[in-house]
């Protein structure tokens, strides 16, 4: 019988001595379905080195006896461009892989091995197309036996699964989102001693729930929050941070009881999978602090803060720049009965909060893991590196190129894209022009790739060579590399999901999901040039990604030089875009004239009513039209200041683009100094966020941030490498670092408001009132 199935999580297990794909989803009925696939074989790919023909290596290989090898296969294959001879290698025990690989590329005439790094449900996705997140028609058989799964059926596939792209829009999914509270009267909590003291859920299809730990202990809790999760059987377990805290602490509180977290469709424990996230085994685990950065106008990736900036809230939990409840104050929260409420409202209010973001984040999650080709709950966590080399794997089994080994690299440096020295002052009528995919077209225009590429000593292809500007490397014009294949299938399917888009009703279900696709597609493709960069990568090239940039530089030098011909003022440009005075008319011929000379689409992307630009690079303010500000680089846009300095620099910014008054906004600086001076700023606007980018005891400098880090190490916090430090300065002698103080143990009495006001408030906002001739003394009160 044929089956349509929409895949939702894929494993590999190992039965009899073979490998079993599951693959885990919902039907065209709704129903939640196992398809079991027995049929897959694991192999690894040996590349011949041409000093022996493929068909003796074949006879040695079958005089080796290896008992679990299932088929040897002689292939014409390409391996970074090159044509060679390679042998695919079949086993049945996929335990054996690696030892075979290893004894396999050890024969003469055989110079490596390949693809037997592979995950062997990733091989199987890879192999047969199946996409996460995407229908497929299979036909299947059900059975009985076999494991004992929380679903409505279990098939045995007969046939591999047949994409099917006529059913684009996914399945009604029950999503439960989980926030774990647990306390310790010092530090950070420990699942080993300290209790859980609340699980609050919230749901897509049904009541809220929570699970508030009494006198008895929390076994009892989290036995509660197991079969409520089992009995509403979701789909998708949205979490914020569960990866780091709420999934470990429940898994380890649970041992201690002697207790299985039953939390998967297999009756198994969570596990530590790849890319570092937590596998829920039939479902997905998504933590969508792992989508936090694809939000980057918000610097302090916090649930409230982001929540905040989308127009998600909910009452009694803290927004941006809002009181809230600190995790170190649960322990007086949590010991006082009158206090206690506030702590288990605000607990349910994260779990409303995480609900509003999976139902804001979900529709791009999924269409960035069809596109990418990796399961729901690693996408998030896979660095985009990972995310656009899967789909260039995956286009390069269809052009017959083998995936190169992932190997460990020294980072050599290149130099990037063009930026110019911008004119200072305020600027009337400025348009942004951007290229469309820059990067990208250049790479497809001159065909970067690194299989196209020619090493020095190599002649020029008989096609002809594109030669990058300053740096001299070569690539062949023909054939189209892989690079260019993938990039060109990137572009275009953007294109269609767009053009698709404009026959739709803006918010409808339909409109939300082809969105959702045009931006998991930009951003895969704008990922491609970085990563021709990226040391991680399988198919790094250093020239590639150096090539790239000269062709950029060159054309944006090119552009500038075109535009002032038109008679356009050029005020700034920037790697792909450049700015100028807007002239309707004579934009729209340079426009035509770039597309004419260059082969490439410029369009205005914005054009401000105002801008100002302050002396450095890639730093500017402009005013939109519709009245919004548009701030890139100054403190307003950066983590490293505080939300006061923030808030001053950007009322400064607004009276400036607004009404031009340097005098008004100097004013409006001293009031701002007044309500500091007499303290009437929050203690959270005054808290300075800085990133530890190595554990605190490896730093050799004191650095204010790194002392409030061991701070909190020396009450029991637990900071590492990529924790944001918040911090405050308080009274007292002594140099910064010895007065810089963990927030979260701060009082608003205690902070030193001088130097919130010498070093923060005051140098933000002359930092551009000082091009009007203000100076310091025209802006304390």
């Amino acid at each position: 019988m044929k089956a349509l199935l929409w895949v939702l999580d894929v494993n590999s297990e190992a039965v009899d001595n073979s490998v079993e794909i599951r693959l885990w989803g919902l039907d065209g009925q709704g129903r939640r379905v196992l398809v079991r696939d027995q049929s897959f074989l694991p192999y690894f790919v040996l590349v011949l080195n041409g000093k022996r023909e493929a068909s003796d290596v074949l006879v040695e290989i079958g005089g080796k006896h290896l008992t679990s090898i299932e088929g040897v296969e002689a292939l014409d294959r390409r391996y970074f461009g090159n044509m060679v001879k390679a042998i695919k290698v079949t086993v049945k025990d996929p335990s054996l892989m690696a030892k075979y690989a290893r004894e396999l590329s050890k024969l003469c005439g055989v110079e490596t091995h390949l693809e037997d790094d592979l995950r062997h449900s990733y091989l199987y996705l890879v192999d047969n197309g199946v996409t996460p997140c995407v229908w497929h028609e299979v036909d299947v058989e059900e059975v009985q036996e076999g494991p004992k799964a929380q679903v409505d059926t279990v098939y045995m596939a007969r046939s591999k699964p047949e994409r099917r792209d006529k059913r684009s829009r996914p399945p009604e999914l029950k999503v439960l989102s989980v926030s774990v509270i647990a306390h310790s009267p010092a530090g950070a909590p420990k699942p080993e001693i300290n209790p859980v003291d609340i699980i609050s859920c919230a749901t897509n299809t049904g009541p809220d729930k929570q699970f508030i730990t009494c006198d008895a202990g929390d076994e009892t809790t989290i036995k509660a929050f197991i079969e409520y999760l089992r009995d509403y059987d979701p789909d998708i377990i949205a979490t914020f941070g569960g990866n780091t805290f709420d999934l470990p602490f429940l898994l380890e509180r649970a041992r201690r009881y002697g207790l299985k977290l039953r939390l998967d469709r297999l009756e198994s424990e969570p596990h530590r999978s790849v890319y570092g996230h937590i596998a829920i085994t039939g479902r997905a685990n998504i933590d969508l602090a792992d989508f936090s950065d694809e939000i980057q106008e918000v610097k302090v990736k916090a649930l409230e803060n982001i929540t905040a900036f989308l127009g998600i809230r909910e009452q009694g939990v803290g927004g941006k720049g809002e009181s809230t409840i600190e995790n170190v104050e649960y322990a007086d929260y949590w010991g006082d009965p009158k206090k206690r409420t506030e702590l288990i409202k605000l607990s349910q209010g994260k779990a409303k909060l995480i609900l509003g973001l999976a139902d804001e984040l979900l529709g791009f999650a999924e269409e960035l893991s069809s596109l990418s080709g990796l399961p729901l709950d690693q996408v998030g966590p896979a660095a985009v590196g990972f995310r656009i080399e899967s789909y260039i794997m995956r286009q390069a089994l269809k052009y017959g190129e083998l995936v190169p080994p992932r190997l460990e690299r020294p980072y050599q440096s290149y130099q990037g894209g063009i930026v110019l020295k911008p004119e200072p002052g305020l600027h009337e009528d400025v348009a942004v022009l951007d290229f469309k995919s820059m990067y990208p077209s250049l790479m497809i225009a001159f065909n970067i790739s690194p299989d196209t590429y020619i090493p020095p000593k190599e002649p020029d292809s008989p096609g002809g060579v594109n030669t990058a500007p300053e740096v001299g490397h070569r690539f062949r014009k023909t054939p189209p590399g892989l690079y260019t294949k993938v990039l060109r299938s990137l572009i275009q399917a953007r294109d269609l999901a767009k053009a698709e888009m404009k026959g739709l009703k803006t918010g409808s279900s339909a409109y939300r999901v082809l969105d959702a696709r045009q931006r998991a597609i930009k951003v895969m493709t704008n990922a491609a040039y970085g990563y021709a960069g990226w040391i991680g990568a399988r198919w790094y090239m250093r020239e590639v990604a150096e090539s790239a940039a000269a062709w950029g530089r060159q054309t944006i030098t090119t552009a500038i030089d075109m535009a002032r011909k038109t008679g356009l003022q050029v005020i700034y440009g920037d790697t792909d875009s450049i700015f100028i005075k807007y002239d309707k008319a004579k934009t729209g011929e340079f426009t035509k004239s770039i597309e004419t000379k260059l082969g490439l689409e410029i369009r205005p992307d914005e054009v401000f009513t105002r801008v100002l630009f302050t002396e450095a690079k890639k730093r500017y303010a402009g005013l939109l039209p519709d009245g919004r500000l548009d701030i890139v680089g100054l403190e307003v846009a950066r983590g490293d200041w505080t939300e006061a300095a923030k808030t001053v620099q950007e009322g400064v910014l607004s009276i400036l683009l607004r009404e031009k008054d340097a005098k008004k906004a100097a004013a409006y600086v001293q009031e701002e100094v007044s309500r500091l001076r007499s303290g009437k700023v929050p203690l959270p606007q005054l808290v300075i966020w800085k990133t530890l980018t190595k554990a605190p005891k490896d730093y050799a400098v004191r650095a204010a941030h790194v002392e409030a880090a061991k701070r909190l190490a020396d009450k029991g916090w637990h900071v590492t490498v990529g924790d944001k430090v918040g911090y405050v300065i308080t009274k007292g002698k002594g140099q910064l670092y010895q007065r810089a103080v963990p927030y979260v143990f701060s009082k608003l009495e205690d902070v030193d408001l001088d130097y919130y006001e010498e070093q923060q408030i005051i140098p933000s906002a002359l930092r551009v009132l000082g091009m009007f001739g203000v100076t310091k003394a025209d802006l304390r009160p």
